[in-house]
């Protein structure tokens, strides 16, 4: 039997034990790539709708019989098994696939193995002839498997500086940086790999490359970071670190900032990335300020961010799960949770679930339930939703949504690059896809009765992307909770005047303390 591969990194190729073969038919190479990554039988009907679109259906049954002949023609034997109603890679064929062998690299962190593999983005210069359906489908496999790619970048540069292996460090950033030229994260990684690597006239040179791609195209300069990375006091080897942790069977990144005897965990939305998050100028000078009333922790849920990419949707029972997961290895024994938006279910979840680790709970701009039903007005329908959700994705990459999640900034261009970046570091469009439609079922209102810790819940009057009725009624259903009505439009915390937010969760830290809920409790 002949071993067959295929090759969907770049151009699509097609090897029959190890020979290349020409498949002069761009339809059957586009029915090879998407049989191979089905793994299982897929309806006539998906098949002749995804490549003869405008084509009546017999007719498009019709051009796919012919096409499966043809290709099997060209192969030499078989490789297809079919029924009337259905049809997929016949399990006697052996057919290996690139794009899956780089997924099984991720999945069992062989990172470097990975990047080996990924020779170019998926399908990049492909397309049948007049297939919109096919094309939408691989864009968004290809915007998966891209951001895979930076996951496992990101990885190796954090893994091989901390071996002491700059070089390679430095070709792993080097291809971070080709892949997003205006994330100054990105580029900082490579210029604090050379200089780790004793190479600080290619660091300088980086650097000028840096600063004149940011003036050219965001009119910016780079941020004190960056420019301090240069400076003779510097010592890029003390930055501090992304960590890891395993819990339930994925990688969680977390970090770490400050002391204090009170922790503070930080969930800021629906996609989060905790070296990106301190890109932006106003997101860092609030999480700094946080800082100041204990110390700080951040993470990234799984299958978001630097965490592991999972394939599916983190649910609010695995997201309270990894909360726990990221304390502990944290050493956290009293925690105040600021779950924002989407994230509020989870620390609802998690305070109700282990209260003796929770000193308190903050909410901001969150809701109970992800859409709208007779008894829950405050939220979108749910055909609204999807129809936000399908434009958020189709638009991904861009500094989609900013006019709503942040009015205020949506005229910086260093806050819609910022933000555009982060969305393609944080998740992909079909990743994202998952967590939105869980989000939308999501229903947390049972919960919210049982929560007996103290209880801030904050939202602004004009918050375009979550009314406040939401908050009002989250804050109406837990016992004893404040609510605090704040001016403005934006649904980041970070947004817009920040001080009535950081004054606010300051007098319930200091309210905390006093009740002795926050004290010395962290060994």
């Amino acid at each position: 039997m002949t071993a067959f591969s295929l090759g969907t990194f770049g151009f699509p190729r097609v090897y029959a034990d190890g020979r290349p073969i020409k498949l002069a038919l761009r339809k059957g190479l586009a029915l090879l790539v998407f049989l191979a990554e089905a793994k299982s039988a897929v309806a006539r009907d998906v098949i002749a709708t995804l490549l003869w679109r405008e084509t009546p259906r017999e007719t498009g049954l019709a051009r796919l019989r012919r096409l499966l002949h043809r290709i099997e023609l060209t192969l030499g034997q078989p490789v297809f098994e079919t029924d009337r109603t259905s049809l997929r890679v016949s399990p006697d064929v052996e057919l290996k696939l690139d794009s899956q062998l780089f997924e099984s690299a991720c999945d069992r962190g062989d990172f470097e193995a990975a990047c080996r593999i990924y020779r170019g983005d998926f399908l990049a210069g492909f397309s049948p002839d007049d297939s919109p359906e096919f094309d939408d489908w691989a864009f968004y496999r290809r915007e998966a498997l891209r951001g895979r790619l930076v996951h496992a970048l990101e990885r190796l540069v954090q893994d091989k500086n901390a071996a002491g292996d700059h070089s390679a460090a430095t070709a792993f950033a080097g291809r971070l940086v080709e892949l997003d030229p205006l994330s100054e994260v990105y580029g900082r990684h490579l210029i604090r790999s050379l200089l780790l690597a004793g190479d600080r006239s290619a660091a300088e040179r980086h650097h000028v490359a840096l600063t004149q791609r940011l003036r050219d195209e965001l009119g910016i300069a780079p941020e004190a970071e960056t420019e301090a990375l240069l400076s003779p006091a510097a010592a890029p080897h003390a930055v501090p670190a992304t960590r890891y942790v395993k819990g339930a069977g994925v990688h969680l990144a977390y970090q770490t900032y400050g002391s204090g005897p009170l922790d503070i965990l930080v969930m800021p939305g629906f996609v989060s990335h905790v070296e990106r998050v301190w890109e932006h100028p106003a997101s860092r000078t609030f999480l700094a300020s946080l800082m100041r009333l204990g110390r700080l922790i951040i993470f990234d849920r799984r299958g978001i961010g630097l965490s592991d990419r999972v394939g599916s949707a983190p649910g609010i029972e695995l997201t309270a799960e990894d909360i726990g997961t990221v304390l502990r290895a944290a050493d956290s024994r009293h925690v105040v949770l600021f779950g924002a938006s989407e994230c509020g279910p989870a620390c609802i979840k998690f305070a109700v679930d282990e209260p003796r680790l929770v000193a308190g709970l903050i909410l901001f701009g969150a809701l109970a339930k992800g859409c709208w039903s007779q008894d829950y007005p405050h939220a979108l329908r749910a055909s609204q939703y999807d129809v936000w959700s399908k434009h958020l994705i189709a638009e991904w990459g861009g500094p989609v949504g900013i006019e709503t999640f942040a009015p205020s900034l949506a005229d910086d261009p260093q806050a819609r690059a910022w933000w555009a970046g982060l969305l393609r570091a944080a998740s992909s469009p079909g990743g994202i896809s998952a967590v939105l439609d869980a989000f939308r079922d999501a229903d947390v209102r049972h919960l919210l009765p049982q929560v007996a810790v103290p209880t801030l819940v904050l939202h602004r009057r004009g918050d375009r992307a979550v009314r406040i009725a939401a908050g009002r009624d989250i804050a109406s259903r837990i016992r004893n909770a404040q609510f605090v009505e704040l001016e403005g439009h934006d649904h980041w915390f970070f947004a817009g005047d920040q001080r009535p937010v950081l004054e606010a969760i300051r007098r319930f830290a200091e309210d905390l303390a006093k009740r002795g809920e926050g004290a010395g409790v962290r060994r």
